[in-house]
């Protein structure tokens, strides 16, 4: 009889996929649909090529197959920009004013800051018996960072921010609920969104809104600080 132990054999596992078989993600169709603009812009292609190309970008489903649409052009060859680290999870000191650039005020009654406007570095927003809701999903980003103090009192604010930026959150409810879904941003110089208050007897609630970007953060961020 044969007393040696034997080492177990792992169970089997399969494999990771090849690069190329990874699902294409809206931030991989946007970043070949920007070196085909550029190719348009240069006179590499023309208009109806353009179009057969976005074309193909929109309908691709994998890496492997968005990659042979620009392979023939000068921008597929440049390095990826690298991830970004974590954001912290306060401002950096001196960078937040500390006077607000805008007041949102509901008392009794419903404010709302949506579609296309310009966040300041710092933004109060008061809700007592009523609702603020402030939406960043549209807005231009020019700071690097976004504080927003929420105070909720027998009332709702509630915050939303596109997929693409970061967002952190420090704050708490009395008898009420704050609520912020934190993210880290895929790209470097993404701007980072504080959220912070309380909630007495109400609510304050900041999360990202679904297939919302910020498009061309660094290009608005580079002409204010780059």
């Amino acid at each position: 009889m044969d007393l040696q132990k034997r080492p177990e054999q792992p169970a089997p596992t399969a494999s990771a996929p090849a690069p190329a078989d990874l699902r294409a993600s809206d931030a991989d169709r946007d970043r070949i649909a920007d070196i085909l603009r550029e190719a348009l812009a240069e006179g590499r292609i023309d208009a109806d090529e353009h179009a057969e190309r976005i074309d193909g970008v929109y309908r691709a489903k994998t890496v492997g197959e968005l990659e042979p649409l620009v392979r023939d052009l000068p921008g597929a060859h440049t390095s990826r920009p690298s991830v970004a680290a974590p954001a912290p999870d306060q401002p950096a000191p001196g960078t937040i004013p500390p006077l607000p650039g805008e007041n949102l005020v509901a008392v009794f009654s419903s404010t709302t800051r949506r579609g296309r406007w310009r966040v300041g570095r710092r933004t109060h927003a008061y809700a007592v018996f009523g609702s603020v809701e402030i939406d960043l999903s549209e807005a231009i980003f020019e700071y690097p960072q976004v504080y927003i103090k929420a105070v909720s009192v027998f009332g709702s604010v509630d915050i939303r921010v596109p997929e693409n930026i970061s967002l952190r959150g420090s704050g708490g409810g009395i008898l009420g609920s704050f609520e912020v879904d934190a993210m880290d941003a895929p790209e470097p110089d993404a701007p980072v969104v504080y959220v912070d208050g309380a909630a007495v007897l109400g609510s304050i609630e900041a999360r990202p809104k679904r297939g919302r970007i910020v498009a061309k953060i660094e290009k608005h961020l580079r002409k204010h600080f780059g």
